[in-house]
């Protein structure tokens, strides 16, 4: 089988609205031509596209297949979609070049959060029978998850805090980030509740947003990126949706899938974590050690494309490889309630 490589990743700046169509094509097309420059490749040289997305998000069925108008109507390509977060489709591409069907490939997602109501959306993810019928919105449900760490003493509100503000300072040296003003701690723990015990510093922003990163063989990787950044390890676990089922102060699919993907030695983590609790509990699930760089790139906190977020997190970590700033890199990403659904990714440079 061949070995797999991210040779190329491009996004679209993170802002909290815009304006104009819901599918995806206006913020995908300057992303994909910004990774043709990138790479040298043209679109007749994919040799397999998927891409990621909700049409519950969009509010209209089959909305892929309009987003599919970014790539061109000529000539015909070999196409997938995974309704999930683009690092699903990354696995999915992934697979399809380690079997040997193609040598290239270009994973997107994209999605417009503003466009709805979405903390009202994302019940539509929970159990239809006992629990979405509730209508529990996303930020109420992560705030249960936040207290039962703070009880249990695994956290606390000042941790919390201080995710918080080094997040926006990571980001001010990010210029695709949604939120780049500096939070001082000590001021944070003043301001008023959210979702006690979640204040809005907790919180990922509403963020319309696209990514997209391009794939290659062993056979291709080097001549399209100087220094590859080489997928040695990659895995998805899931826990039970069941909320009943779970000990939310845990995510053990978070930590099975880094021990399958083999985490030792990494230097940078870009962990897809929209609360600051979250950080904290996958640090944890994961054994990160208190020298591993977090979210350089401010991580979710500062910009949160839903259905991109987690591709933005494998296309920042392999970043830092390919321009030289690390070695070896853990990219995290989850799909579903309070990471019920989590995907290690680790890359290296060679």
């Amino acid at each position: 089988m061949s070995d797999v490589a991210v040779v190329g990743f491009a996004q679209s700046p993170q802002v909290g609205r815009t304006t104009g169509t819901t599918n995806g094509v206006e913020m995908l097309v300057p992303v994909f031509q910004e990774l043709y420059a990138a790479t040298g490749l043209d679109r007749h040289e994919i040799g397999f596209w998927c891409s990621g997305s909700s049409d519950y998000l969009a509010g209209r069925a089959f909305s892929f297949v309009s987003a599919v108008d970014a790539i061109g109507a000529v000539p015909p390509i070999a196409e997938s979609h995974v309704e999930a977060d683009a690092a699903w489709a990354l696995y999915e591409a992934w697979v399809k070049i380690r079997t040997g069907e193609v040598d290239t490939a270009l994973v997107y997602g994209f999605g417009k959060s503003s466009a709805g109501e979405l903390r009202r959306v994302l019940a539509l993810q929970l159990d239809p029978y006992l629990v979405a019928p509730l209508w529990p919105d996303a930020v109420s449900l992560a705030a249960l998850q936040a207290r039962v760490g703070l009880d249990a003493g695994l956290w606390s509100e000042k941790e919390m805090a201080e995710v918080a503000a080094r997040s926006r300072a990571d980001a001010a040296k990010n210029p695709n980030a949604q939120l780049r003003e500096p939070l001082d701690v000590n001021g944070l723990l003043d301001e008023p509740y959210l979702a006690d015990p979640l204040r809005a510093h907790d919180c990922a922003p509403i963020t319309d947003g696209a990514a997209a990163v391009v794939l290659a063989s062993s056979d291709r990787a080097g001549e399209l990126c100087e220094r590859p950044a080489w997928i040695t390890g990659i895995e998805h676990r899931v826990d039970s949706p069941a909320f009943g089922a779970r000990d939310l102060s845990r995510a053990p699919s978070a930590g099975a899938s880094a021990a399958a993907a083999g985490i030792d030695g990494v230097q940078v983590a870009e962990l897809h974590a929209p609360f600051t609790s979250q950080e904290l509990l996958l640090r944890r699930e994961l054994g990160l050690a208190e020298s591993v760089r977090i979210n350089p790139s401010g991580g979710p906190l500062c910009g949160n494309p839903m259905f991109a977020t987690g591709l933005v997190r494998i296309g920042e970590a392999a970043a830092r490889v390919m321009d030289g700033s690390a070695g070896r890199v853990l990219a995290h990403a989850t799909n579903g309630p309070l990471l019920q659904q989590n995907m290690v990714c680790v890359m290296e440079g060679r």
